[in-house]
């Protein structure tokens, strides 16, 4: 293990949803528990079988570690462990704070050109990553994005960096769809009292075609049934939103079209992709980040999150911390 001096933690929906609410789904919180999963710190100790860290190393945390070597570890899908821990899910307390003991296989080195903030918008990032990767996204790959929240935002540049050709994003605010043309979209679609099926055809009409792939982002009944309807045959939908544990979809449209739904959780090995692909220069998320505070301000930044405003807060654990 190593001991972490926190630097950055972005705030995510599902935190927000565990402090207003105190449950997803079967995770529910009985005693108190420290929030925080998207972070990145500086090392200042190293257990003695630590090799690969030294202390002033700065790094980015993996919040997902295994407890044991299970089947699904050693098939290398070791997010699907169930006993696998993970910060801020209930028991498990997360990183919003100043100092923070983790595993240090699943603490990563960060190059000198990428910043702590980069680090702590590895995580959000990584979902954007496993999702397209569960999408086969490739070279020429048509896409349709649904929801253009922070999550939505990082599909959108994963998908451009793997090839796609054209990415189209659906949201219902205009400031949102305004980012995503920021980050890369191709096209954007404000929806409104649309049905399903009618921004399924929109979405067909400003690509030229049905997409490949679509890349649901909301967890909203009507927007998974317009995935399913706006996905060509043959193609492939995953749901990486989460809503209501029930929702009624057209299966059967897509079962007699071939249509593959997938469903992904968390993510699993993309910390060293993410790493080499921020230090390559080759994607930009900085302009994910819209609003930092320091973390005497936490109530503030969840607020704002809370209210929707701008993309992704970040806090500011470090106290000596003078970067913007």
């Amino acid at each position: 293990e190593v001991l972490l001096r926190m630097h950055s933690v972005g705030i995510c929906g599902s935190d927000v949803h565990y402090w207003q609410n105190g449950r997803i789904g079967d995770f529910v919180v009985k005693n108190p528990m420290v929030l925080g999963h998207e972070a990145s710190g500086t090392v200042i100790k190293v257990g003695s079988g630590v090799t690969h860290l030294k202390p002033g190393d700065r790094v980015a945390i993996e919040p997902g570690v295994p407890r044991e070597m299970d089947e699904f570890c050693k098939t290398g899908r070791y997010n699907l462990s169930p006993t696998i821990f993970f910060c801020a899910t209930p028991p498990d307390d997360g990183n919003l704070c100043r100092y923070y003991k983790h595993s240090a296989s699943y603490c990563y080195k960060l190059p000198d050109n990428v910043t702590f903030e980069e680090g702590a918008l590895i995580e959000p990032l990584s979902v954007g990553i496993h999702a397209c990767n569960r999408a086969g996204v490739t070279l020429g790959s048509k896409v349709f994005v649904s929801g253009s929240g922070p999550i939505g935002l990082v599909n959108v540049i994963v998908a451009k960096m793997m090839g796609a050709a054209a990415v189209v994003v659906t949201d219902l605010s205009a400031s949102r769809l305004q980012k995503a043309k920021e980050v890369g979209a191709d096209f954007t679609i404000q929806v409104k009292n649309d049905t399903p099926q009618e921004v399924a055809s929109k979405v067909e009409g400003v690509l030229g075609c049905m997409p490949d792939i679509t890349v649901e982002c909301t967890g909203v009944q009507a927007c998974i049934q317009a995935g399913i309807y706006a996905t060509r045959s043959g193609g492939t939908v995953v749901l990486v939103g989460l809503g209501p544990e029930m929702v009624t979809v057209p299966i059967v449209n897509a079962a007699v079209r071939e249509v593959d739904i997938r469903g992904i959780f968390r993510y699993c090995n993309t910390w060293p992709v993410a790493i080499a692909l921020l230090a390559s220069k080759r994607i930009n998320i900085k302009p994910l980040v819209t609003h930092r505070f320091p973390l005497e301000k936490a109530l503030q930044a969840f607020e704002t999150t809370r209210r929707g405003e701008g993309v992704k807060v970040m806090l500011k654990c470090d106290p000596n911390d003078q970067s913007p």
